[in-house]
């Protein structure tokens, strides 16, 4: 089993799950590398099964990217291409970008994705459209051209997350054009999801003074807020039939934790800690939390099957953070673990016809802190 080789292993794995879910991920900037380094831009696919021998579900656990942290890996609709961001300063970024690139080649040959945003600013939360020629992704570039800057960690304090007010959501196809801005409001706007039926996107926004879910069509039109309560409801993905929304939140409950809340989203931060999964109608209606299980749960996704629920958690760590995939059926009951190598895994898709995995992790990076995108067998 693969570990974090760090002085101080708590914090860096911390500040990866600060770094990666900051909006739908949102890492921080990678350090600059020489122009050789960026000269070297393929990486050759090792087709070795990386699964681990307790990790029954996952067969053919194969290695897609590595170097650097590679996160939000999602399927194209007919299964075929995968877009993620990535701080891989060998392909020539300084903070997330986005890349796509179809499977079968890179599982053929060798990975050389092509980018499809601006590379200016910050990227975070891709999707494919439902024609497969075009992706959704949220970016700072009109803010700022240059990478935000995140936190700062304070020894002793607490891990927070940067909610960049930047970010507004784009459309562009796999050339890299934008072709349509789907938000134009003050604040942040980010963490787009398509809908399998595809006709609707959910995203999280600061629109209305906190952290809520709201859905649009395609064109950016019809904007209606999903989500009500005091937290920050994100991460948020729609069930196989369309009529669900599945998504991570923190619910301050104490005076102090409301306060500290507030205090925190005021500066454009939020503190990640604390985090259920719960699951509502796409109108809002029915909202029911399906984790209790305290500590950091996050990164849902449905099983095809529509009545369980993959995500990641650090509930069973003794030292907060190693996070591992878990399953649970949709009524809270059933959980079991999926994964069991490494400090970090997340991030999990389902190919929309159930056979494929995917998701990223930090199994076998050699002792470093890089963390990349696995594509698994998917066995039930």
């Amino acid at each position: 089993m693969n570990s974090m080789n760090t002085t101080k292993p708590q914090y860096a794995a911390l500040i990866l799950i600060a770094a990666f879910i900051s909006a739908c991920s949102g890492k921080g900037s990678a350090a600059h590398t020489d122009e050789n380094e960026k000269q070297d831009t393929t990486a050759t696919v090792e087709l070795i099964d990386h699964a681990g021998e307790n990790e029954k579900h996952l067969k053919n656990v194969h290695q897609l990217t590595f170097g650097g942290n590679n996160a939000e890996a999602y399927f194209s609709f007919d299964n075929s291409k995968l877009v993620f961001q990535s701080d891989y300063t060998k392909w020539g970024v300084e903070c997330d970008q986005i890349f796509w690139f179809d499977i079968n080649e890179a599982l053929s040959d060798t990975l050389n994705p092509p980018m499809i945003s601006t590379s200016l600013g910050r990227t975070t939360c891709s999707y494919f459209l439902p024609d497969g020629k075009h992706i959704v992704y949220a970016s700072t570039h009109l803010a700022d051209s240059a990478c935000p800057p995140v936190p700062e960690y304070v020894p002793g304090g607490p891990y927070l997350w940067p909610v960049y007010e930047g970010y507004d959501i784009f459309v562009a196809d796999l050339e890299g054009n934008i072709v349509n801005q789907l938000t134009n409001e003050p604040g942040y706007d980010a963490e787009a999801t398509v809908s399998p039926n595809g006709d609707k996107i959910v995203f999280t926004s600061t629109r209305s003074g906190d952290l809520e879910l709201y859905t649009m069509n395609l064109d950016g039109s019809d904007v209606v807020q999903i989500t009500d309560q005091l937290g920050y409801d994100g991460g948020a993905f729609f069930s196989p039939d369309g009529t669900k929304l599945l998504f991570r939140s923190s619910r301050p409950q104490t005076e102090e934790e409301i306060n500290t809340y507030k205090e925190y989203l005021a500066q454009g931060l939020v503190a990640p800690t604390n985090m259920e999964i719960y699951t509502c109608n796409v109108d809002g209606s029915d909202l029911k939390q399906v984790t209790k299980l305290g500590k950091a749960n996050w990164a849902p996704f449905y099983h095809p099957g529509g009545e369980k629920i993959i995500f990641s958690s650090n509930h069973a760590s003794d030292r907060g953070y190693s996070f591992n995939l878990y399953m649970i059926n949709e009524d809270g009951t059933g959980l079991e673990q999926i994964t069991t190598e490494s400090e970090f895994n997340a991030f999990p898709m389902f190919s929309y016809d159930g056979k494929k995995l995917v998701f990223s992790s930090n199994r076998n990076n050699g002792g470093d802190r890089s963390t990349n995108v696995f594509i698994s067998d998917w066995v039930d």
